[in-house]
């Protein structure tokens, strides 16, 4: 993962280096077609695959009104049904005609059909493994060849993991996570890249369809579920230039989940915050908090990195459990940890408190693993002598998290 002296991406530079035209685009706000003013992630893909019904017109007028803003025909709009084979190669042939080549592709297309397990018509579940999954691995099988004969390409899966009563599509979009990754093996150390990408809760119209469905499901109100998922809401426009921003990241996320405010704060871009309270703390806080974020980053990396030469399912299940006890991804914590040291080096408190997560997760982890040692290692002396260990990367966690926490 990134040095602690990374700097913002330089879009132009990174793109030419591929020979792909970046200059002169911008971000749309998906709805309106409206430019974004600013943003300078946009026109990463020349032609564009929808899974719509109704909205064929609201996305032929989206690309006329880029094209007429650009002054040149570098969007192309296609519906199509990317559940069918037969559409698949017709699309295909649409793209190459035009384009010659297909360079990135990003699984965006999505239904969410939402309800118990036990209620749930099988209609739901085999529409959304229609679109959620098989549409994701047709575009993998027809187009993935060209790619690594061309030893150049990024394929980008759109991963989600959710709670209760969104089994019939969760279930086929944490399948999107283990396709990339199956793919990403595969293909090797080859110029060909494929990850995948959580965005968080986007408020697109399908978003806002099914927070409603899910209310009534959880027998909450609108507002109160939205407030349970305040925590991960990202906007409409912040969502896609992280999309593009992967994108041009792509050789720093090989094989691997990331978030969406990940890749943002690795871009160098700023967040939304409506946080007011300003984050306060002396200099010997400082330098105490940089002490304990670098030997919990130490102690997370050499973990990950004993996981690793584990046997393949076993490492597999390890780094599933991370994720659930600790609320992220190894790689996502990486991360976190590296920009809060380059933030705590700069003195710069606003920014660390734009990328600090809750450390207590990463607590509450190493407390779920001491439980888990005891179950597994029968011999006394190793076993105390481990819980020792594993209680100090806790201490760590904690105390970080207690300092980082401090507001007024």
């Amino acid at each position: 993962m990134g040095g602690h002296d990374e700097k913002a991406i330089n879009p132009d530079r990174e793109f030419s280096k591929r020979g792909i035209k970046w200059s002169n685009c911008y971000c749309y706000r998906s709805r309106t077609g409206d430019r974004v003013p600013g943003c300078p992630f946009s026109g990463l893909v020349r032609g564009y695959c929808y899974n719509c019904r109704d909205q064929q017109k609201k996305g032929k007028d989206a690309a006329e009104r880029i094209n007429s803003e650009l002054g040149k025909e570098l969007i192309c709009f296609i519906k199509t049904d990317i559940s069918s084979q037969s559409k698949i190669n017709k699309l295909a042939k649409k793209i190459l005609r035009r384009f010659n080549k297909v360079d990135i592709i990003i699984n965006n297309a999505a239904v969410a059909p939402l309800g118990a397990v036990k209620d749930s018509i099988l209609k739901d579940w085999d529409k959304s493994y229609q679109v959620n999954l098989r549409g994701p691995v047709l575009l993998a099988r027809k187009f993935l060849p060209a790619m690594l004969k061309h030893d150049y390409g990024v394929f980008v899966c759109v991963s989600s993991e959710g709670l209760a009563y969104m089994g019939p599509y969760e279930t086929m979009k944490s399948a999107q996570l283990h396709l990339a990754r199956t793919i990403d093996a595969e293909l090797g150390e080859s110029g060909v890249i494929s990850f995948a990408i959580g965005p968080g809760f986007v408020p697109t119209e399908t978003a806002e369809d099914a927070v409603n469905k899910l209310a009534n499901l959880y027998g909450k109100s609108y507002e109160e579920l939205q407030a349970m998922y305040k925590d991960h809401i990202v906007s409409v426009e912040a969502a896609g230039a992280a999309l593009a921003a992967a994108v041009v990241l792509a050789s720093s996320f090989r094989g691997q989940e990331i978030g969406a405010k990940q890749v943002l704060i690795k871009a160098g871009l700023e967040l939304e915050n409506n946080d007011d309270q300003q984050l306060i703390m002396t200099e010997q806080e400082i330098q105490k908090a940089k002490s304990l974020c670098i030997e919990a980053r130490k102690t997370l990396f050499e973990q990950n990195k004993e996981w690793e030469e584990r046997p393949l399912f076993e490492r597999q299940w390890l780094l599933r459990d991370f994720k659930k006890n600790a609320g992220m991804a190894v790689e996502q914590w990486l991360d976190t940890l590296d920009n809060m040291i380059v933030y705590l080096n700069q003195r710069d408190l606003n920014s660390l408190k734009r990328v600090y997560k809750p450390l207590d997760q990463l607590a509450d982890f190493y407390s779920h693993l001491q439980e888990l040692t005891k179950s597994y290692v029968k011999d006394k002396k190793q076993l105390a002598e481990y819980l020792v260990k594993v209680r100090s990367w806790q201490t760590v966690a904690a105390e970080l998290d207690l300092i980082c926490n401090q507001r007024k």
